[in-house]
């Protein structure tokens, strides 16, 4: 069980808006090694862990992590409130902006959206944390 807290972990206070900084870190919230994969990775090799011990970690990072998607999506959605057209074409926002405006939607930089195909649950606790490991490696994970 959950408790959530209504803050953010940490503040986040953007004043100018970066369209063509946010079409970067969206990938941080639903790309391949995003925020998003890393918190349902987590979650789900936590059950088949052995150890009780083990099994906490998994569920206090994995939970962590859902902190992080919270921090992301509030990052992108400040740099992108009140985005004028202009700025909107010329960051090359546009084809983002066309399908979702600006709502926070879980993506890779190239737009594909969040698959569960990126995510590795072997059921094996080796693997899993191998795995963890090279996701946790990947540029620009928080």
């Amino acid at each position: 069980m959950w408790v959530y807290e209504k803050k953010l972990q940490y503040p986040i206070r953007i004043k100018n808006p970066n369209p063509a900084l946010a079409k970067l870190i969206c990938a941080q919230y639903g790309g391949p090694n995003g925020e998003l994969g890393a918190s349902l990775r987590y979650l789900s090799q936590r059950y088949t862990m052995p150890y009780p011990e083990l099994k906490a970690i998994l569920t206090d990072i994995g939970t962590e992590e859902l902190g992080h998607l919270e921090m992301v999506g509030t990052i992108v959605y400040q740099l992108t409130r009140n985005l004028t057209p202009q700025q909107i074409k010329e960051a090359g926002f546009d084809s983002y902006f066309i399908d979702h405006t600006t709502g926070i939607y879980p993506a890779d930089a190239n737009g594909v959206p969040f698959s569960a195909g990126s995510l590795a649950v072997a059921g094996d606790a080796i693997t899993d944390l191998h795995e963890n490991m090279a996701a946790d490696a990947a540029p620009f994970h928080l």
